[in-house]
């Protein structure tokens, strides 16, 4: 079976599932690799799914709610749920201990800002899931105006967070990892 484009035109059927790093009892280079690449991918999905939340206000605006915007609630849910999820702890187990223990007092400043965000993601998410859950289900409680409001909050912090990981703290980290192993 092929997978199903989104309703709103973008799809993280499109781009490859995202996958946890694998749990090891001694990190190899390979493993290494494979888990920074899961990270990676989780954030490419994370775009998507972003892009399909805004789609889908974009939908409940012009069309309201129906069987469309039931079926993109329930991927930006289930990603933000499940996947997303299990991102933010596998990043505070493999990638910022190795950065908090390491001394550099502004890579330390970073992950003591993106540990930061994790919570306010988190928060965000619990205020966000319930309209989600609404739509799903077809019920037409869900408040949109705080959709409005919220869901750019959310998609900002989503976004300054993850170039923050890409292009510091990630970086840092494999070096780190790289320098383990002399």
């Amino acid at each position: 079976m092929s997978p199903q484009p989104s309703p709103f035109g973008t799809s993280a059927s499109s781009a490859p599932p995202p996958t946890r790093p694998a749990r090891r009892s001694g990190p190899s280079e390979t493993s290494t690799a494979a888990a920074y690449e899961a990270l990676d991918s989780t954030h490419r999905a994370a775009q998507l799914m972003l892009q399909a939340f805004a789609g889908l206000l974009a939908h409940l605006d012009d069309q309201g709610l129906d069987p469309r915007a039931e079926q993109a609630a329930a991927e930006v849910l289930a990603f933000f749920d499940g996947p997303a999820a299990h991102h933010h702890r596998d990043e505070e187990a493999l990638v910022f201990p190795g950065l908090l223990a390491g001394g550099d007092a502004m890579l330390v400043q970073h992950v003591q800002s993106l540990q930061q965000d994790h919570g306010w993601i988190e928060e965000d998410w619990r205020l966000l899931k319930p309209q989600l859950e609404a739509i799903v289900a077809g019920y037409n409680w869900y408040d949109l105006a705080m959709l409005r409001e919220a869901v750019p909050v959310f998609a900002a912090l989503y976004q300054d967070h993850i170039a923050l990981e890409e292009q510091v703290v990630y970086p840092a980290a494999k070096a780190l990892r790289g320098h383990a192993g002399d």
